[in-house]
């Protein structure tokens, strides 16, 4: 949870709230499937758009910025290289402008490749 003091009163940001901007904006990248999670079982799944934050973590700093780490599932035959680029990139930028709060890291797991 972050809080920001403003002239007009405090603001509380709560954990999921990153999780989710992070893992919406990681998902309009073109090539992620899905954001993914290890189930109970040890296997990876994939998950719909109503539960982006599990497969997201978010850790604040104590300097006041962000830390996300992103679990994904991706289409087979992209460029590994360039999607991740891209999704730091889109997640930083979202997460940073949605809050106000800066982005220190974007870590992101390629758990699965789906093919087909």
């Amino acid at each position: 949870m972050v809080k920001l003091d403003n002239p007009r009163g405090d603001i509380t940001i709560e954990d999921e709230v990153f999780a989710n901007l992070a893992g919406d904006a990681a998902t309009s990248c073109f090539g992620v499937k899905a954001m993914a999670a290890q189930g109970r079982d040890g296997g990876i799944f994939q998950l719909r758009r109503e539960n982006m934050s599990r497969g997201v973590k978010a850790e604040l700093g104590e300097d006041g910025s962000v830390s996300l780490e992103l679990h994904i599932a991706v289409d087979h035959g992209v460029n590994l290289n360039a999607l991740c680029n891209s999704i730091m990139n889109e997640v930083s930028y979202k997460v940073s402008k949605a809050t106000g709060v800066p982005v220190k890291r974007v870590d992101i797991y390629v758990d699965t490749m789906i093919i087909g």
